[in-house]
């Protein structure tokens, strides 16, 4: 009886801390590094995990490298064989926490927080800040933000011959819809 007991107690509590957990497998994560007057240099990845913690604002979320897409067929190859290396390093992450955040708050008109983390890409860890609009829909909390990281700060080395047209400042937007 008392092993029945101790393992209702036991998934009782799991399923409440698991209500804490709201999550997406289907985040969107676009970058561009584009120079004026050159090809436009952009990908996004809709296949994006993101796990949110509403009850402390902690957010991590994971993008397999290989599923960016680009325009061009040629410019999606160096990117993962010439630029991040995908087959060493086949993923970014973040794990940081939302400043201030209390899901309870939360309306349907997006308000501004602050995020600051830790992004691992391409080996290298930096400190991540960016301010990002989250609100209530129907369908969960969506976050979207926008940062820029720079290539030199995660060891991307842009070739010579293309030095002038893709930008070492890349802008990333990040839009999840967690449940």
């Amino acid at each position: 009886m008392k092993k029945i007991f101790l393992s209702v107690t036991l998934f009782t509590s799991l399923a409440l801390l698991a209500q804490d957990k709201m999550i997406t497998k289907t985040g969107k994560i676009t970058f561009e590094a584009s120079v004026p007057a050159f090809e436009e240099v952009k990908a996004k990845n809709d296949g994006v995990t993101c796990v949110l913690n509403s009850k402390t604002g902690e957010i991590a979320s994971l993008a397999l490298m290989k599923g960016f897409r680009f325009k061009l067929a040629l410019m999606e190859e160096h990117f993962n064989e010439n630029y991040i290396n995908s087959d060493s390093y086949p993923k970014a992450t973040f794990k940081g926490k939302i400043e201030n955040f209390d899901s309870t708050a939360l309306t349907a008109t997006a308000k501004d927080f602050t995020i600051k983390g830790k992004l691992e890409l391409h080996g290298k860890t930096n400190d991540v800040t960016s301010i990002a609009k989250i609100r209530k829909t129907d369908a969960g909390v969506e976050i979207i933000t926008n940062f820029s990281v720079n290539a030199d700060d995660y060891a991307i080395a842009i070739p010579s011959v293309v030095k002038s047209k893709v930008s070492n400042k890349v802008k990333v937007k990040a839009e999840f819809t967690v449940k």
